[in-house]
């Protein structure tokens, strides 16, 4: 199989399976998923992956069990059942199965896990990306990776049909993350993102991004920056577990960055040996 899934324990082709229309996650989105990538038999950056989950299942406050342990015993099941080297690995954890109601179901009640395992080619990193703004009008708690995702979908579908790479919110001014990325700004030698706060996602990626900058001696300042300061900064930043470090160079039909891309090729070749290096290939 190239496609796996994974529902609660049994697996099988991702297009055979099912799951109970009773799951929550059907008809509230009522639960929280992570993603990363993998290659050589290595899930990158798992334990990562895994602090920013059971820390959703925490503020979502939902009683997910199994260990960290036993949580990766079942994503490498789903990995060597692909017949791929390299790919995505996703899992997402539900509040359990119940007749709807806003309110939680019982306790007994046990949350689902679902898994998929599929083929997924990085992003290069000398992809050219155009990007486009808009106002950040989503929910208040960015810093959650929840399933309710329906802003971003509709967001990201408008990125489609201009045929663009990513949308970069902003809330009146201050820009804060893109619909499935970070966003980041290089200006005179400094690495710049948004507070982690619950404006946006702790990204895994803007995690490693930031400790790297140092090693190819770039600073680092974790402030919000302001659109005008997106359009005037030396290098735009998406940073995503599919697309690592990609250099932005069109936002709302203008051209921006290119004006330090030495240090962009620097902290790109830093971040690919940073990947060989986690998951075997060096």
């Amino acid at each position: 199989m190239k496609y796996v899934g994974y529902y609660n324990g049994k697996i099988g082709p991702y297009e055979e399976m099912t799951i109970p229309m009773s799951d929550r996650s059907i008809y509230f989105g009522d639960g929280c998923y992570d993603a990363t990538t993998f290659c050589n038999q290595h899930i990158f950056a798992l334990n990562d992956h895994l602090d920013r989950f059971y820390n959703s299942c925490k503020l979502l406050e939902i009683e997910f069990k199994m260990s960290r342990e036993e949580l990766t015993i079942e994503l490498n099941k789903c990995i060597e059942a692909n017949e791929c080297d390299h790919g995505m690995i996703y899992w997402q954890c539900t509040r359990g199965c119940g007749v709807r109601s806003h309110a939680f179901p019982p306790k007994e009640v046990k949350p689902n896990l679902l898994i998929i395992s599929v083929p997924l080619e990085l992003v290069p990193f000398d992809t050219r990306a155009r990007l486009i703004t808009m106002e950040d009008t989503r929910y208040e708690h960015c810093n959650i990776k929840t399933l309710n995702l329906i802003p971003n979908v509709m967001v990201a579908q408008r990125c489609v049909e201009k045929n663009c790479f990513e949308t970069v919110f902003h809330r009146k001014g201050i820009v804060t993350e893109c619909a499935h990325s970070n966003v980041l700004i290089l200006k005179d030698g400094v690495l710049q993102t948004h507070e982690l706060d619950n404006y946006i996602l702790p990204g895994v990626t803007l995690k490693h991004l930031l400790k790297l900058a140092p090693t190819v001696g770039l600073k680092t300042k974790i402030k919000a920056f302001t659109l005008d300061e997106l359009f005037n900064a030396d290098e735009i930043i998406v940073s995503s577990s599919g697309g690592f470090c990609i250099g932005a160079y069109e936002i709302d039909g203008k051209a921006v960055g290119g004006k330090d891309h030495q240090s962009l090729v620097k902290l790109q070749q830093a971040y690919d040996e940073f990947y060989k290096r986690n998951i075997g290939l060096i």
